[in-house]
């Protein structure tokens, strides 16, 4: 035989070997396709991504090739049925490299990054498809199109152009090479930023600096420094804020302040883990790459495909809030200095601010906190409320298996009884977990390609001590209603294209339906249902939930301000232009963005400094961090609709869910909106909300 023809077949044979062992390599037979992580290796990652941009190349270049004339079927419904492997693969990976990853699955992330950016590129700049998609588009309306296929045509043109495919060949080397780099420098940024904060967790040898800290949070830092192999001290590991929450209780200063500083200067303290460079880079890198596409700068080109269409309208919302928003924050330092007996600075904000909760309002967290146990709030309140406004109901899962110990896995029912979603709640931090709150699935909703959703909801509460209850502050219990509120709107997607599920939808309204959910949280019956001490089961006492209620407008000028000093220098970034020298000095360039928009209080930092902001560089929000304020308008001013219409109603829940909902991407947002409200949102209820009126 000849040699090269032996070398074929064992070549051949390996392979073989390999997809059989592969589980990625054809669809899940547990229920709705859930990931077997009990099958499912490290070592399987890679080979699949490999192996399903292989197909879904080959598969697009047979759309790409197809000598029959250009249909929706055999473009567009084909478009939306290749790359399955591909899609399967990459929504564990991802999910995984976020909530639970390791040096493995880290430098799969930086070998694959630059080869799934050329993938794309190889389809949305493929110049035989796009001629295709745009002789379709050309004839939309002439074609019997229903409504979704329509906007299914509309988007996908779209979404090729602003990928490049109009650009010129010269231009596509360019554009390809951008794509690359950027690429690299994301997955960079979020392996340092992730290995910066566990780096910087603050070790203490004393437990009587730990004083005032409640001894739940003594021994979770204990157990957090015995993972760590530091039996015998305490470790305060670090949020992805800048604020961090045991600066509420600590009654050392000068504690506080190692916190406060080990927080604010991640990433930016030279040594391994600076990322200075990085972001410097990236934001020179969208710039050029947005005037390549068209655009002045990276937020024109950002912005023309959200629903605020331009800057100027997402800076105007923002800037006209910062005088408001900053004498409510000056005010509230005013009251917590004189409390003090003199000047505080940004470490000291949240320790005086509990103080003055306590005096104005009569309130302690800690009295709290024994009312909210993880469980309870789950099933009682944030399950209970969906079944009283959409009537599904929840079964929990033991049966399919999990990528971490303390994930839980819930089966989803419709009103009537139909099985519907999948349910994954993973809600500790850990080390190997991204920092923040976030939903993301391993299964998307699609009449097209019959399969249903598979939904995750992870937070970074801080895991108790073992045999301890998960005890939550208030703000943490809205946390979990505001990712379940990401969740159902994946869960009740009924579209029939994957492209359209779900939240495809504008940045500026996928925070619409988690923001709207957090309104629950306090809804009288919902919150009478799961705010119950985790020892006796005692109802929290009517005098502490009306405590709780006037508090709800406390420290927001903090809140807001430290909310928009991050998103206008979100923006601050991206509106740098591409012929402009990248800043040299990120410290800089940082305050003179504050000071340019008047929001530059001492006492009051960005809610993320650029070095740790990884929601503009490792995440989806580069110049859309303003999308929660956007949101913010929709969810309070819908939230009235429900007031004005009998509040928490099955029949107002239903209609919510078929008009926003359910929709996925299958219509302009601001139809939908107006669809639903009856006329435009208005902001007016967002600012009394905030007590900004």
């Amino acid at each position: 035989m000849n040699p090269k023809n032996l070398i074929a077949i064992c070549l051949f044979i390996a392979a073989a070997a390999v997809a059989q062992e592969n589980p990625f390599f054809k669809p899940s037979t547990l229920p709705y396709q859930a990931p077997p992580f009990d099958k499912i290796k490290d070592s399987d990652y890679q080979p699949a991504i490999e192996e399903g941009m292989k197909q879904e190349l080959a598969e697009v270049e047979a759309i790409a090739d197809d000598p029959a004339p250009p249909t929706f079927a055999n473009t567009f419904e084909a478009m939306e049925k290749s790359g399955a492997l591909l899609r399967r693969v990459q929504r564990v990976f991802g999910g995984l490299a976020q909530s639970n990853t390791n040096p493995t699955i880290q430098k799969v992330q930086q070998e694959m990054a630059p080869k799934l950016a050329a993938h794309r590129d190889a389809i949305v700049l493929n110049p035989k498809l796009f001629a295709r998609i745009k002789a379709i588009d050309d004839q939309r309306d002439a074609l019997k199109l229903d409504a979704e296929q329509k906007q299914l045509v509309e988007r996908t043109y779209r979404d090729f152009v602003r990928a490049g495919a109009l650009l010129s060949d010269p231009d596509k080397v360019t554009l390809r090479a951008l794509n690359k780099e950027q690429s690299q420098l994301t997955t960079a940024f979020r392996k340092k930023v992730l290995a910066d904060t566990n780096a910087s967790a603050v070790v203490i040898d004393d437990r009587a600096m730990l004083d005032g800290l409640p001894e739940s949070d003594i021994a979770a830092a204990a157990a957090a420094a015995k993972e760590r192999g530091l039996e015998g001290k305490w470790v305060l590991t670090l949020q992805n804020t800048t604020q961090q929450p045991p600066d509420t209780y600590l009654k050392d200063r000068a504690l506080r302040e190692r916190l406060f500083t080990a927080s604010s200067k991640r990433g930016n303290h030279g040594g391994e883990n600076d990322v200075t460079q990085i972001v410097t880079r990236l934001a020179q890198l969208r710039a050029q790459r947005a005037k390549l596409l068209g655009f002045s700068n990276f937020a024109a080109y950002n912005l023309d495909d959200e629903m605020a269409k331009r800057p100027d309208n997402a800076l105007k919302l923002m800037t006209d809030m910062v005088a408001a928003s900053t004498a409510k924050a000056k005010a509230e330092q005013a009251r917590m200095e004189k409390l003090a007996g003199g000047p505080i600075g940004p470490q000291d904000w949240q320790f005086y601010a509990e103080q003055v909760r306590r005096a104005e309002y009569d309130l302690d967290e800690s009295q709290v906190r024994p009312y909210f146990e993880l469980s309870r709030v789950l099933n009682d309140g944030v399950f209970f409320a969906a079944n009283k406004l959409y009537g599904i109901t929840f079964k929990e899962r033991k049966d399919i298996p999990v990528y971490q110990p303390d994930v839980r896995v819930f089966e989803v029912f419709d009103v009537d009884g139909k099985p519907l979603a999948l349910f994954y709640l993973d809600p500790f931090a850990r080390a190997s977990k991204s920092g923040g709150a976030w939903t993301s699935g391993f299964a998307g909703q699609s009449s097209l390609l019959g399969t249903k959703p598979i939904v995750t909801n992870n937070e970074n509460f801080p895991k108790p001590a073992e045999g301890q209850p998960a005890l939550l502050t208030f703000g943490e219990v809205t946390t979990m209603f505001h990712e379940f509120g990401h969740a159902l709107h994946s869960m009740f997607s009924n579209v029939k294209y994957p492209s359209l599920a779900g939240s495809s939808v504008p940045r500026d309204f996928v925070e619409f339906p988690s923001q709207f959910n957090e309104h629950w949280a306090l809804e009288p019956a919902v919150f009478a249902n799961y705010a119950k001490h985790y020892k006796t089961g005692e109802p929290i006492p009517a005098a502490l939930v009306e405590k709780i209620r006037k508090a709800q407008t406390f420290n927001q000028g903090f809140a807001t301000t430290e909310y928009l000093a991050a998103a206008l220098l979100d923006m601050a970034w991206h509106t740098i232009p591409a012929d402009a020298a990248p800043p040299q000095d990120v410290n800089a360039f940082e305050h003179a963005a504050l000071e340019r928009f008047k929001i530059d209080m001492a006492a009051v930092p960005p809610r993320y400094h650029t070095t740790y902001f990884s929601h503009i560089w490792g995440g989806g929000y580069a110049a859309g961090y303003y999308a929660y304020l956007w949101s913010d308008v929709l969810d309070e001013d819908a939230f009235a609709w429900f007031k004005e219409h009998g509040g928490m109603t099955r029949a107002n829940g239903q209609r919510f869910r078929d008009m926003v909902l359910s929709r996925g991407g299958t219509q302009d947002p601001a139809a939908l909106y107006r669809a639903f409200r009856g006329r435009d949102p208005r902001v007016e209820p967002l600012l009394e909300s905030r007590g900004l009126m």
